[in-house]
């Protein structure tokens, strides 16, 4: 069975994240949704909550798995037996950044491939941060984030 992990910090997890998972289980068996924890990075939402989130927001996904994470990616898919990354693209901007950081995980775990999906017309520029945004300022988030997520985001 081909395992490979969908790394991200996930605050929130958007439909464009979904798009990307739900693509990926097209391509493989299994898909690790690993929840990156960084402590010196501030959150929405701490990693348990989002970790939540994603597992409701994908029950109608069969080989989703999700967990957190802390520490080097490559060494957490290699851990998992994982055969690649899968990584979503909106602009060549994301590109640089995710091209630079393949050739890296590779250099460490040479049997690690990354896979990019490019995000659907529909999602290409949902980001988290924009979402946290329109939330902040009492927006309308559901056009952006799975119904799950809306209505626990919109509670706080």
């Amino acid at each position: 069975m081909k395992l490979a992990v969908y790394p991200g910090t996930f605050d929130p997890f958007t439909l464009g994240h979904l798009d990307i998972a739900e693509r990926a289980l097209r391509v493989f068996d299994r898909l690790v949704i690993t929840v990156a924890i960084h402590a010196e990075k501030s959150t929405l939402l701490p990693p348990e909550v989002r970790i939540d989130l994603i597992q409701r927001a994908t029950t109608h996904l069969d080989g989703i798995q999700v967990m957190s994470f802390d520490g080097l990616i490559a060494k957490h898919a290699k851990n998992l037996g994982a055969c690649a990354l899968v990584r979503g693209l909106r602009t060549s901007r994301d590109f640089d950044y995710e091209s630079q950081m393949a050739h890296t995980n590779r250099r460490m775990v040479p049997e690690l491939d990354t896979v990019f999906f490019h995000t659907s017309a529909a999602h290409a520029l949902t980001s988290s941060s924009l979402v946290r945004d329109i939330l902040r300022w009492d927006g309308d988030i559901r056009p952006f984030v799975p119904a799950v997520i809306a209505e626990e985001l919109m509670k706080k």
